[in-house]
């Protein structure tokens, strides 16, 4: 069975990490199934290569292709930090209708970690992808769309804002809220998963992150009758799939504290942000977390981390991230054998103590490895 995924090699580390990368698929791929499945790779733009050659960062046919597609993975894309041109994750996101961004957090043996019990962290966070701060609508200080708005709201709404300010909106619509909850509570149902943990900061944000909340509690109860209990009944002996919450700035210390009471968590779009990269730090850090970005459609995967321009030519990024991302596009086409393969070469290579520098500045006596040979050691591993 041969199947299509769209790529975009992505900014900065994004060429090394996918050259390190697709070897690693392929070789897994060959070794689980000895030619029976394979994939067919086609190069999509986006970024500065799309730009280089196109003028376009983010050009229409790369958006018509992923329109139709089933599959896609990409490296990391640059976007500055103020002003220039809008996040082209962000707006691949919002274009594609990819309101899921699902980022598995475990560990693997031979890491090194602050946390006295890493091996207790085996948590999968599902995030809302679309709405809230990320949705992007905001003005800058002092600007005429900026002094309208603030006008409206002290005359109208009897809101005190001071004139100066810049303002920002957190749309939060049920929409977004329960088809992204929905998704988290399929996964833990299919998965055999004990809980599912809404995370939210209701206690001040009433009518946005309160409503997560609500609507959290409500699809759990409409959609999965019979199969999810309350913390509450938990308590009280009932079996099922537990539907929990937590306050989002409590959730940081939980998960320090206590990993191990924790499986998988929905939450809204920043919350989701941070809080699915301090997992990663319990676990080795970004070059080793994986993710996909999912509308009900397309699944497009991506490492976590960023374009780390300052290390970009230099062959030392880990390619560990791209590389675990490929093994859950593996996972979600079927082909499950595959990326077990995969995750054990990682452990094995990890174990080994040859690692990139990130890896290596946590691992006593470990010897450091270039992004290349990573990516060569794990191939060799299968």
């Amino acid at each position: 069975m041969r199947k299509t995924v769209y790529y975009i090699q992505g900014d900065g580390i994004g060429p090394e990490v996918w050259n390190a990368a697709r070897p690693v698929l392929e070789k897994a791929l060959e070794q689980a199934y000895k030619g029976k499945h394979e994939l067919e790779w086609i190069e999509l733009l986006a970024g500065e290569k799309a730009y280089a050659e196109t003028g376009d960062y983010l050009p229409q046919s790369t958006l018509d292709s992923l329109d139709k597609a089933s599959l896609a993975i990409k490296g990391p894309l640059a976007t500055p930090v103020s002003g220039g041109f809008r996040s082209l994750n962000v707006t691949l996101r919002q274009t594609l209708d990819l309101y899921a961004c699902i980022r598995p957090v475990r560990y693997f043996q031979g890491i090194e970690s602050p946390l006295k019990r890493p091996d207790l962290v085996d948590m999968v966070v599902f995030r809302e992808n679309t709405e809230d701060v990320y949705a992007g609508i905001e003005w800058a200080a002092n600007t005429s769309e900026a002094r309208r708005l603030i006008s409206f709201l002290r005359d109208e709404l009897k809101v005190s804002v001071s004139e100066s300010a810049a303002i920002g909106l957190k749309p939060v619509t049920e929409k977004g809220c329960k088809r992204l909850v929905r998704k988290a509570v399929q996964y833990a149902v299919d998965q055999g998963r004990p809980s599912v943990t809404l995370v939210h900061k209701g206690n001040i944000m009433k009518f946005t992150e309160g409503a997560f909340r609500t609507w959290g509690y409500e699809l759990a109860r409409d959609e999965f009758s019979g199969l999810t209990i309350t913390e509450d009944e938990a308590g009280s002996g009932k079996k099922g799939l537990v539907i929990n919450d937590r306050i989002a700035d409590a959730m940081f210390q939980e998960v320090l504290m206590r990993p191990e009471q924790y499986s998988v968590i929905a939450t809204t779009n920043l919350n989701g942000d941070y809080l699915s990269d301090a997992l990663a730090a319990q676990v080795g850090g970004l070059g080793l977390a994986p993710g996909v970005n999912m509308s009900d459609s397309l699944a497009f995967f991506e490492p976590t981390h960023g374009t780390a321009p300052t290390i970009a030519g230099k062959d030392m990024a880990n390619p560990g991230s791209l590389i675990l991302s490929g093994a859950m596009l593996l996972e979600h086409a079927g082909w499950g054998k595959a990326a077990g393969l995969i995750y054990e070469a990682v452990e094995k290579v990890i174990k080994s103590k040859k690692v990139t520098v990130d890896l290596a500045t946590q691992i006593k006596g470990s010897t450091r490895v270039g992004c290349r040979e990573f990516g060569e050691l794990v191939g060799m591993s299968l």
